[in-house]
C-alpha cells in the first residue's frame, strides 16, 4: 500500500527524494566549495526535521553517479549546472574515496540497509567514526550525519578502544571523534544541530564552534521544516515550552494533532487507533525507569521483567537497540532517545518521566537526579549539564512526530504546567470503544425498572477532580451483566481518568448504590459538588475514597473537613480536601459497588 511505502526506511531516507529550495542551494554551494578548495570543512546546520539526513544521502548518491552516461535529451536545463559540478568533482577526485559516517548505531544500521538497496551505493560506505581508520589513507570526503552525536573521552563504556584511536593520532584523552574525522579525510561535511546533544559523551559545543569559526569553513543553514506538519511554529513552540517561556497558546493547522493526556490509558488507546490507521506510532519516554529486562545486563535473571509501570499499565523498554522502530511488537514497548533519534514517526507519544518536574515558583523545569537511570548520562556531570541534556532529550523526541504528538507527564506540577499550553484530550470514549465493554441499553417499552434494568446516567464521572458541570437527571435504562442482580437504588455511571486505577480502570462502567444514610468513611463514593453561581448549569462529579474529620458538641457534630482520596498507581494525584463553604455544596450521590463487565 502507499502507506506502507511511505513508512518504509528506503522511502524516508531515499537519495532520490526531491529537494526543497534550501537543500538544493546547499548542494550547489557544497559542490562549488569542494571543487575550489584543496581541503575544507563544511557545516550544514538545521534543527530537527529540516532534512539534514535526506540532503546527506542525496549528496552521497550524487557524487558516485555516472553522469557521463546521461543522454543529453534526459537533462533538464536546470540540471546542467549541477551535472557540471559533479563532473568537476569526479575529475578532481577520480574514483573518489567517500564515506558516510554516523556515530549512532541504530541509525547507522538503518542507513546501511537503505544503501544496500540503492544502485551505486554500498552498505560498506556507511561507517562508525572508528572505522574511518580502516582505509589506512585519507578519504577524499567524509559526510558526517548527526555530527552532534560524535563522542569525546567522557562517560563511555569503551574507553580502552577510544584511547587506542587517540594514540594512533598522537592525541591524549582530550582527543575526540571530531579529531579522527579531520585526520582521516581531506574534506568533511558535518550535518549538525547543537540542540540535539543529549549525553556528556557528546563532544562539547565549543569544539565544533572552534572549527566553524575558522575563516575557510563554509557554513550553511537549513530552515524549512520537512518533517512535522506543525511546521517551524511547532519547533519554536516546543523550544519555548521547555524553556518555560511561552507567550501564548499555539494554534496549529488541523493537519497536526498536539494533545496532552491526563490519562495514560487514554493516550495508549488513542495511539493504538492511530497505529491501526497510519502505522509508525510509538511511545518514547525519558530514562526514568531502570532497564531491568536489558539482555546485556550481566545480572539479568528475567528477560521478561517489567521495566515501566504507569497508571496500572506495564511495559518493557525497547527489546532491541537497532531498528527498534520497525521491529516486531515495537508498539507494545517504550523507546528511548537512543533508539529514536534521527527517525520519523507518524505519531509520537512522549512520556515525561519522574525525573523531570516543574517549579511553579521559579517558573523552570527541575530535575531529580535520583530518578534518572542512564548512568553514562549522569555520572560526573553538574546539575546544570544534566538538566541541559535531559531537556534536549525531550525536545529531540518531541520533534519525531509527523502528523501528531501526544504528551503525558508523570509529575503533578509538570502536568499542570503543560495543560496550560496544550490542548487537553477530550476524546473520553476512546478507552471503552477499544475495550468493547459497553452496556446494553434496553428500549423504554421493554424496561421493568430494577427487575431487568437499572438507570445508566449520562454523566462522565472524573477519577481526577470534579468534572465540568453536568446534569444528573438525564438517563437511560441498561441491562446488568448476568452475574449481577438488579436492586432498587442501583445505577450505572462511567468513570474516566486514572486517579482510581488501582480499583477502577479508566473508561470503566461502574455500579453504584444510591446513598441514603450511614457512615461513608472508607467507602469509595460518587460525589457531587455544586457551585452556587453555576447552579443553572448542572453539577460536577468525582469518584474517590471518602473520609471526614468531625467535631462534636453535646447533641450534634459538624464536618471540619472532607477528604477525597485517590487510589492510583500514579502518585501525582492529590487528595481533594473540602472545607467550610465547599462542604455545604458537597453531596454523596452513590456508594461504589463494583466494575461491570459485559464481555
Amino acid at each position: 500500500s502507499l502507506a506502507e511505502i511511505e513508512n518504509s526506511e528506503l522511502f524516508k531516507y531515499s537519495p532520490y527524494k526531491s529537494l526543497n529550495e534550501d537543500q538544493y542551494k546547499s548542494v550547489l554551494e557544497i559542490l562549488t566549495n569542494i571543487n575550489n578548495s584543496q581541503g575544507n570543512s563544511i557545516f550544514v546546520s538545521g534543527s530537527a526535521g529540516t532534512g539534514k539526513t535526506i540532503l546527506a544521502t542525496y549528496l552521497m548518491k550524487l557524487l558516485v553517479s555516472d553522469v557521463d552516461n546521461i543522454e543529453d535529451a534526459e537533462i533538464q536545463e536546470d540540471d546542467i549546472y549541477e551535472i557540471n559540478l559533479i563532473k568537476e568533482f569526479q575529475r578532481k577526485y577520480p574514483k573518489a574515496k567517500i564515506g558516510f559516517v554516523i556515530a549512532m548505531t541504530p541509525l547507522r544500521e538503518t542507513i546501511k540497509k537503505v544503501f544496500s538497496n540503492v544502485p551505486g551505493l554500498k552498505k560498506q560506505m556507511v561507517m562508525s567514526p572508528s572505522e574511518t581508520f580502516k582505509l589506512g589513507i585519507k578519504y577524499d570526503l567524509l559526510i558526517v550525519d548527526e555530527a552532534h552525536r560524535l563522542r569525546q573521552y567522557r562517560n563511555i563504556s569503551w574507553r580502552g578502544e577510544f584511547k587506542k584511536k587517540n594514540q594512533l593520532l598522537g592525541l591524549g584523552d582530550d582527543g575526540t571523534e571530531l579529531n579522527w574525522i579531520m585526520a582521516n579525510s581531506r574534506n568533511q561535511i558535518f550535518f549538525y544541530d547543537a540542540a540535539q546533544s543529549v549525553k556528556p559523551s557528546d563532544i562539547d559545543e565549543f569544539k565544533f564552534s572552534e572549527l566553524q569559526n575558522k575563516p575557510d569553513t563554509l557554513k550553511l543553514s537549513l530552515k524549512s521544516q520537512m518533517r512535522t506538519k506543525g511546521g517551524n511554529d511547532y519547533i519554536t513552540f516546543i523550544d519555548n515550552l521547555l524553556n518555560c517561556d511561552v507567550k501564548k497558546k499555539p494554534d496549529f493547522s488541523t493537519d497536526f494533532e498536539l494533545k496532552f493526556f491526563d490519562s495514560f490509558n487514554s493516550l495508549y488507546n488513542k495511539l493504538k487507533i492511530r497505529e491501526k490507521e497510519n502505522g509508525l506510532c510509538r511511545m518514547i519516554a525519558g530514562y526514568s525507569w531502570e532497564w531491568k529486562s536489558d539482555p546485556k545486563r550481566k545480572d539479568n535473571l528475567d528477560l521478561n521483567a517489567i521495566d515501566i509501570r504507569i497508571d496500572g499499565m506495564e511495559f518493557q523498554w525497547n527489546k532491541t537497540y537497532n531498528d527498534w522502530i520497525t521491529s516486531e511488537n515495537a508498539f507494545e514497548q517504550i523507546g528511548c532517545i537512543h533508539t529514536t533519534q534521527g527517525y520519523d514517526l507518524n505519531y509520537a507519544a512522549i512520556i515525561f518521566g519522574l525525573e523531570i518536574d516543574y517549579d511553579p515558583i521559579q517558573n523552570e523545569l527541575v530535575i531529580d537526579k535520583t530518578k534518572y537511570f542512564d548512568r553514562y548520562g549522569k555520572n560526573g556531570v553538574t546539575d546544570y549539564e544534566l538538566k541541559s541534556y535531559i531537556v534536549n532529550i525531550y525536545k529531540t523526541v518531541l520533534y519525531r512526530g509527523i502528523k501528531g504528538v501526544y504528551i503525558y507527564a508523570c509529575n503533578y506540577n509538570l502536568k499542570q504546567y503543560l495543560k496550560k499550553y496544550l490542548n487537553l484530550n477530550l476524546d473520553i470514549n476512546v478507552t471503552t470503544e477499544i475495550k468493547g465493554n459497553n452496556p446494553r441499553i434496553i428500549p423504554f417499552e421493554s424496561v421493568k425498572p430494577f427487575v431487568n434494568a437499572v438507570p445508566i446516567y449520562d454523566i462522565k464521572v472524573a477519577a481526577s477532580n470534579f468534572t465540568d458541570p453536568q446534569f444528573y437527571e438525564e438517563f437511560s435504562w441498561a441491562e446488568l451483566p448476568m452475574q449481577v442482580s438488579p436492586k432498587k437504588g442501583y445505577f450505572i455511571a462511567q468513570v474516566m481518568g486514572e486517579s482510581m486505577n488501582k480499583k477502577i480502570a479508566n473508561g470503566s462502567y461502574c455500579l453504584f448504590e444510591e446513598y441514603t444514610a450511614g457512615s461513608r468513611n472508607g467507602e469509595i463514593v460518587l460525589a457531587e459538588c455544586s457551585n452556587i453561581q453555576d447552579g443553572d448549569y448542572g453539577l460536577g462529579y468525582t469518584i474517590k475514597e471518602y473520609s471526614s474529620i468531625k467535631s462534636f458538641t453535646e447533641d450534634s457534630f459538624r464536618h471540619e473537613s472532607i477528604v477525597l482520596k485517590p487510589i492510583s498507581y500514579d502518585y501525582s494525584f492529590k487528595d481533594i480536601v473540602l472545607s467550610e463553604d465547599e462542604i455545604i455544596r458537597f453531596r454523596v450521590r452513590g456508594i461504589f459497588k463494583k466494575v461491570l463487565n459485559w464481555i
